[in-house]
């Protein structure tokens, strides 16, 4: 059986159709997005540390320090650990501002959600 050549009318309507439904995806896809129950992929919390927060290269206390952050500042963090113990608390967020490193969770306040774990 021979195949005919479609004609230029089906060829432009198909085309159409494709790019519709093209354009829909891309439409829908962010509101998909949004209405799925995904965790953001960062976090927010504020430091409460008085004189600052040491963040280190490790979630440990005697881990090498790579940066401070000032009292109240606000900082991204990408997930939780466990970690050494700081005041009764064993959590370590690590944050994404700048370089990765981890901070102890008791001097950092949540803002919104809490973490992921790790």
């Amino acid at each position: 059986m021979a195949l005919r050549p479609r004609s230029l009318a089906v060829r432009i309507g198909i085309a159409a159709a494709g790019g519709a439904l093209a354009a829909t995806t891309l439409a829908t896809a962010p509101a998909l997005a949004a209405e799925s129950n995904e965790h953001p992929r960062v976090y927010k919390g504020k430091v409460t540390a008085k004189g600052g927060l040491l963040l280190r290269d490790r979630p440990t206390r005697g881990s090498h320090v790579i940066r401070h952050e000032p009292y109240g500042k606000i900082v991204h963090i990408f997930c939780k650990t466990r970690g050494d113990n700081v005041q009764g608390n064993d959590r370590w967020y690590l944050l994404t501002d700048g370089t990765w490193a981890w901070g102890a969770a008791h001097y950092i306040a949540n803002i919104g959600p809490a973490p992921r774990w790790c």
